[in-house]
């Protein structure tokens, strides 16, 4: 039977085009203007590229040295979550297969950690840093990324393990293997589609960061691509077709960790929502 088109719908799809190009547009203005020389930029900013110009991805690159940030960024980014993962999981573990008030209560702890905002104890933070010889080092972005992250984390993957049932649990510990062994050989191999999702929800935060490198690490020489590329603005003069370019080249390589992993993103996500 054939559905009738309805004034409604055609306002809905009117919304819909409506959003899409809100949220498009700012992705054309970033790569127009990395593609421009500083002529096409003074005159028509936002007109497509004539001729395009490649020549402020070479300068952002060699200016910046955005070679050694992106290896920053990628050391940090990547051992961030491979901590992440494994504490995360392993701790959801615990949470969701243990009931109990202690469970229980370290459930509600990294709640209230989702909740309260990072922000609230950036001082005592820093000093902490300061005070363990971890300032301007990467091992100190990797610990404070770690805790910040973690009640995420556990969130998620908490929910996620909730929703499997407990008989694969059982059985292994009837055939004799210790929870560490159930969870490495049977429960972890299950928990890929929500770790799929944290890892790239985590891998997009840290790598986009900018506030938390600028503060540990400014002025140590293993500062991260968005601080890098926050060079090319000063009180004074800003050179957009520069920022533009450095933006783009430093959101390619996480584009292409979410185009992989994207088809788990919907579906972890969803899963460790229950429960």
């Amino acid at each position: 039977m054939r559905t009738a088109y309805r004034p409604r719908t055609f306002v809905l799809e009117l919304v819909m085009v409506a959003t899409a190009v809100a949220f498009l547009f700012p992705v054309y203005a970033l790569v127009t203007l990395a593609f421009k020389d500083p002529g096409q930029i003074a005159n028509a900013p936002l007109s497509p590229p004539d001729p395009p110009s490649v020549a402020s991805f070479g300068t952002a690159w060699q200016s910046a040295s955005l070679g050694s940030a992106l290896l920053n960024s990628t050391l940090i980014t990547v051992s961030s979550v491979v901590v992440l993962i494994v504490l995360g999981s392993l701790a959801a573990y615990f949470l969701a297969r243990q009931a109990g008030r202690l469970s229980y209560s370290l459930y509600i702890l990294f709640l209230v950690g989702i909740i309260l905002p990072f922000q609230l104890g950036m001082i005592p933070l820093y000093q902490l840093v300061n005070d363990l010889g971890l300032l301007g080092t990467y091992q100190g972005m990797i610990l404070f990324y770690t805790g910040i992250q973690l009640p995420f984390t556990v969130f998620l993957y908490t929910g996620f393990i909730r929703s499997l049932p407990a008989d694969y649990t059982n059985a292994a510990l009837i055939d004799g293997a210790s929870h560490l062994q159930a969870f490495v050989h049977v429960i972890f191999p299950l928990l890929r589609p929500i770790t799929g999702t944290v890892l790239i929800l985590n891998a997009v935060h840290i790598w986009n960061d900018f506030f938390t490198p600028l503060l540990y690490l400014g002025g140590s020489g293993r500062e991260t691509v968005p601080v890098r590329v926050f060079a090319f603005v000063n009180e004074y003069t800003s050179d957009y077709g520069l920022v533009a370019a450095g933006l783009v080249l430093a959101a390619l390589p996480i584009l292409v960790v979410f185009l992989l992993l994207q088809r788990y993103v919907i579906r972890g996500f969803s899963s460790g929502l229950k429960g």
